[in-house]
């Protein structure tokens, strides 16, 4: 819930939350959302990173896409952070790919 309320504090767009237990062995969860342009997608990443840090003592393992930030992708473990372009998402289309994962409401909380 760190991440989702960093990436609501910059104004991400269209957040979702898919719950992948059972689905996929790589991940537990994904954070899809989106930005309007480069700058805004690298500020919600910039607070996800900070607040994951600051309130969850976490960094993440590896972090792709950041300088294009068309699609920037932070490996979190058990979560994996997307914050895309409009474009990018629509084209990579994740909801599609894992369609069978349950979307978590973003008013209940994911298990820790």
């Amino acid at each position: 819930m760190i991440a989702l309320r960093a990436a609501e504090a910059k104004k991400a767009q269209d957040i979702r939350i898919l719950d992948l237990r059972g689905v996929t062995s790589f991940a537990d969860y994904f954070l899809i959302c989106t930005g309007s342009n480069t700058k805004q997608n690298q500020a919600i990443w910039d607070e996800i990173a900070l607040q994951m840090k600051k309130e969850g003592g976490e960094i993440p393992s590896n972090v792709e896409g950041y300088n294009a930030a068309e699609w920037i992708l932070g490996d979190y473990g058990d979560l994996l952070v997307h914050v895309f372009s409009e474009k990018a998402r629509e084209y990579y289309d994740l909801e599609r790919l894992y369609r069978h994962a349950k979307v978590v409401s973003v008013a209940e909380d994911v298990p820790a």
